[in-house]
């Protein structure tokens, strides 16, 4: 059973120094970038979306879903 993690660990550490292809830093920090803007976009569509469609019903606009809610009601 140890000879098994033995050889599992060291087989692991072969693979990860030498057959795995880590990127370059300027690739990560494209790639980070990347990831950044469209968290960004996709926020500020939620954000866009909350505010027209009433998710909020403190705010002064209710938003579409405000105004049928209020008219079926």
């Amino acid at each position: 059973m140890a000879n098994k993690l033995v050889s599992y660990v060291k087989d692991s550490y072969v693979e990860l120094v030498h057959k795995v292809s880590w990127p370059s830093l300027s690739e990560l920090t494209n790639s980070t970038v990347v990831v950044f803007v469209a968290s960004l976009i996709i926020a500020l569509m939620i954000f866009i979306m909350d505010i027209t469609c009433g998710v909020h019903p403190t705010m002064f606009w209710k938003g579409l879903l405000g105004y049928l809610y209020s008219m079926l009601s």
